[in-house]
C-alpha cells in the first residue's frame, strides 16, 4: 500500500492500525517519490535478523581473507592500548 505522507499525517491512526494488525506495509510518498515504509514490529524484526547474518557474513569471511592483521597489532601501531 502507498500513501502520500499528508494521507498519512490525517489517518495516522488508521495507517498504525493496518500495519499493527492486518500486517499491511505502507510506503509513504512525497512528490511521487517513495521516502519511507512503516512496517510492523514482526517486520522490522526480521529486518534486523537479517542484518544481523549478513554483519555474521561479512566477519566470517573478513577473518578468513590474507593479510588481516590482528586488532592488537593495529592497536600497537596507533599507540593504543
Amino acid at each position: 500500500m502507498e500513501m502520500n505522507i499528508v494521507d498519512v499525517r490525517e489517518n495516522l491512526a488508521e495507517v498504525i492500525n493496518r500495519v499493527a494488525y492486518a500486517g499491511d506495509r505502507v510506503i509513504l510518498r512525497r512528490r511521487s517519490k517513495s521516502v519511507a515504509a512503516v512496517v510492523s514490529m514482526e517486520d522490522l524484526a526480521l529486518l534486523q535478523a537479517l542484518e544481523d547474518q549478513a554483519d555474521v557474513n561479512a566477519a566470517i569471511k573478513a577473518r578468513k581473507e590474507k593479510g588481516a592483521v590482528p586488532l592488537e597489532k593495529v592497536k600497537a601501531r596507533l599507540g593504543m592500548k
